[in-house]
């Protein structure tokens, strides 16, 4: 999968936020807030295909943390900006 085109993130007073731009997304119309866990990972797989597994060993690589609490949250992170319409694929 691939974070769709137009969501582009963005910092905001101090922030990390996602925000709609063009005009695919005109019906976009809410802010998303990031923390910076999310937002890193945000910012390594945009422009890239990408899937749980793939978080997961970015998870890895940056936190001290187990691969399996690494893949359990990359796969609800997914499903979260799955629900929320960031996703494609």
């Amino acid at each position: 999968m691939k974070i769709k085109d137009g969501f582009v993130l963005r910092t905001i007073c101090g922030q990390n936020v996602i925000s709609g731009e063009g005009l695919s997304q005109v019906n976009f119309s809410k802010l998303i807030s990031l923390n910076d866990t999310a937002a890193y990972l945000w910012k390594e797989v945009q422009d890239k295909e990408f899937d749980a597994s793939t978080l997961c060993a970015l998870l890895l690589d940056q936190y001290d943390v187990t691969e399996e609490v690494a893949l359990k949250d990359s796969e609800a992170l997914i499903a979260k900006w799955l629900e929320m319409g960031l996703l494609e694929g």
